[in-house]
């Protein structure tokens, strides 16, 4: 095991994909996990088995979703024990229990919005559930630049955002979580920050001096509330072997100041080296899980290579 990380946030990674695959099965892309109130994770990829739940040590549960999904984006565990999965590909948000029977589909499968239309859904990135009263949220990002707000029974409430640069907008609305005090933090991907909004969408500030900001997550400690981000490579291939540039994990408390960040050198196979977060989440005990979508992102950089997609970073000093 390699330690990265400082002070309270120092953790051990392997620097292997985790989790007790079973034989012959591959992740090929982990594009999102989850974790549910007894840390059991649910990883969603791109292999042949959609669904993949562990135990907290790696343990093969079950798997589900086998010709359910077109293209795996996003997924997210609702205060419930609920699973919601963001298919890019067929347009739609589903709901699911946690061994797979489907309870509710947002969307029409196969129907997409006209692109930048701001109506849902023009291949929609992820899904983040109110821990207060099950709201829904979902990032519309591809091909959309808007959040959509949903009832817990699958009704629109309001819509917002827009292409662009300016507060507010959106560059690739990638990924999105909100805590327990009904804030919405944004992973505006391609504008390489967080933005920050109250649930009515009201814009309140952004976090910048980011890499790529691919997907965030929250975690809640007490009365203590942290942000996961994890960030893309954001250099070119003539400084790839730069520092600092992502792809990377990067820790913040609630008024965006950095915790932590955790990997320095550039994309690769070492301990403490990423090659594409896409997807974070953190267990009760503070270990991180981060999805990478390594292949999608490198394959044709570095053919034939044989990828890693998910790591788990187990926090050293517990809370």
């Amino acid at each position: 095991m390699v330690l990265i990380g400082e002070g309270k946030f120092k953790y051990e990674v392997s620097g292997e994909d985790w989790g007790e695959l079973p034989e012959g099965w591959e992740y090929k892309d982990a594009t999102a996990v989850a974790v549910d109130s007894k840390d059991n994770v649910y990883v969603f990829n791109r292999g042949g088995h959609p669904i993949i739940v562990y135990d907290q040590d790696g343990r093969f549960l079950r798997s589900w979703g086998e010709d359910v999904f077109k293209m795996p984006h996003g997924v997210a565990v609702g205060p419930d024990d609920l699973i919601y999965c963001v298919d890019s590909g067929n347009h739609t948000v589903q709901k699911f229990d946690s061994h797979g029977r489907k309870l509710m589909t947002i969307g029409s499968k196969g129907r997409q919005s006209k692109p930048m239309s701001g109506y849902p859904f023009s291949a929609p990135t992820h899904v983040a559930i109110d821990p207060r009263n099950g709201e829904i949220l979902i990032s519309d990002g591809y091909s959309n630049a808007r959040i959509h707000r949903y009832s817990p029974d699958g009704k629109l409430i309001k819509s917002w955002g827009q292409s662009g640069t300016f507060e507010g907008h959106f560059n690739i609305v990638h990924n999105l979580t909100i805590d327990r005090d009904g804030w919405v933090y944004v992973a505006d991907r391609d504008n390489r920050r967080i933005q920050v909004f109250d649930i009515d969408g009201n814009y309140q500030t952004q976090w910048v001096n980011l890499s790529r900001a691919a997907c965030v997550s929250t975690h809640f400690t007490g009365s203590e509330t942290t942000i996961y981000v994890g960030e893309y490579f954001a250099g070119l291939g003539s400084n790839s072997q730069g520092k600092d540039l992502g792809p990377r994990v990067t820790i913040f408390d609630v008024k965006g100041n950095v915790l932590a960040r955790l990997g320095h050198e550039t994309y690769g196979d070492a301990p403490g080296r990423f090659y594409a977060p896409h997807g974070i989440a953190v267990d009760s005990k503070g270990d991180i899980y981060v999805a990478e979508v390594s292949w999608a992102e490198f394959g044709q950089i570095l053919p034939g290579k044989k990828f890693r997609s998910l790591q788990k970073l187990v926090k050293v000093c517990r809370p």
